[in-house]
């Protein structure tokens, strides 16, 4: 009988034979939902299972994929950025009780000045966007953008209710990092975490890493389909709206713009690929107190905010202090409105599909990124197939 790799020469990598699933469910993508490019790996206690790529980086398929291949990974990157605010936590620098405006005063404006960072993690701070009209390439402008959040009013009473921080995330978290250690956040990360896991992500590219990048290729919604969804309703109907600001007022951001690579845009701006999520999880998964105590894991792994109607995204959502939780919001994978890890298992995912979390309890790390781009706030049925297909072949 041949193997998936005999019959996909194509394919890159290896899978243990317990894990031949995750690699049937990758194949399927290619054949069936149109992948063009794409990486997934898996890790179970503390072995690498799964490490699989495939296709092109670019849709006239002229440049192939291969293991080296990085690629934006989105806000996949708010987990590696709450990694840093929980690491200064542990070391007793941070209080997340404590109000943010014991670390940087500016903050208090606007009515602020009780908001506690704890707020900022769960996404009930009330600051999903601001008001004013961006600048061109202003997210590559870490002062600029941390001086307007700072200035910003509230959307709502800040920890009465939760609505997703698209972009604000990474600099209303990182500038408590910042303020507390001294270092950017990208910085931060590299020293405290991307160099100890060997983690193949960056929060700034590095330049002598330009050359691995791929880009990522943006589907258009049919009109039908926003008119059909609650978010993208609001954005393209109300320019004042919460979506609109959150997802339109970017000043031009583009992933694809070398301008933006080395940025520290720790709300999405996180450049890496499968393996180096996967990596990154690897000692969550363990936890084996090697990144972070295990109480910070306990911190990421527990709800902390859960609402019926998240005030940006306009569904239910589940969230820790700085992590995503499984939320299981009915209907099929491919309206993108769920994400159906294990309880008790963290991450996050990144917009058109990408996910990476770990599952302290099963001991898995899992990194699922591609270029094609899907429809839907959360994980489609590319990512959704990949992770049953892990616990598929654990059963």
């Amino acid at each position: 009988m041949s193997t998936v790799f005999e019959d996909n020469p194509d394919l890159g990598g290896f899978a243990a034979p317990q894990f031949l699933p995750v690699a049937e469910a990758f194949i399927k993508n290619f054949r069936e939902r149109d992948e063009i490019g794409a990486c997934v790996t898996v890790i179970h206690q503390g072995q690498t299972v799964a490490d699989l790529w495939m296709g092109h980086q670019n849709p006239a398929k002229t440049v192939p994929w291969d293991a080296q291949t990085l690629l934006p990974v989105f806000s996949n990157t708010k987990v590696a950025t709450a990694l840093c605010l929980h690491k200064l936590v542990d070391e007793g620098k941070v209080d997340l009780d404590a109000p943010v405006a014991t670390y940087w005063p500016e903050f208090a404006a606007k009515g602020k000045g009780a908001v506690p960072v704890s707020s900022l993690l769960n996404h009930s701070a009330g600051l999903p966007a601001v008001r004013q009209p961006l600048p061109h390439a202003s997210f590559r402008d870490w002062e600029f953008m941390t001086q307007t959040l700072a200035a910003e009013e509230p959307f709502w009473e800040p920890g009465t209710t939760n609505g997703y921080h698209m972009a604000s995330f990474g600099w209303l978290v990182g500038e408590v990092v910042r303020r507390v250690s001294g270092m950017s956040l990208g910085a931060y990360f590299d020293q405290h975490f991307r160099q100890p896991t060997q983690a193949e992500f960056y929060i700034g590219l590095p330049r002598s890493e330009y050359h691995r990048f791929a880009p990522v290729l943006l589907k258009r919604p049919s009109l039908i389909t926003v008119l059909g969804h609650p978010f993208l309703r609001r954005v393209v109907l109300n320019r004042n709206s919460i979506p609109s600001l959150s997802l339109i007022n970017s000043g031009r951001f583009s992933p694809n713009k070398p301008i933006y690579w080395p940025a520290h845009i720790g709300g999405g701006g996180g450049i890496g690929n499968a393996r180096g999520m996967a990596n990154l999880y690897r000692p969550l998964a363990e936890n084996d107190g090697t990144l972070l105590s295990q109480a910070a894991v306990d911190r990421l792994r527990s709800p902390s905010m859960e609402t019926r109607n998240d005030l940006n995204l306009g569904l239910p959502t589940r969230f820790s202090l700085g992590a995503m939780l499984r939320m299981d919001n009915g209907g099929e994978a491919s309206r993108g409105s769920s994400l159906l890890i294990p309880n008790g298992a963290f991450g996050h995912t990144g917009i058109g599909g990408s996910v990476s979390f770990a599952d302290p309890d099963q001991r898995i790390a899992f990194g699922y990124a591609m270029t094609r781009l899907g429809t839907g706030l959360f994980v489609n049925e590319r990512g959704q197939d990949l992770i049953d297909a892990v616990y598929q072949a654990l059963s």
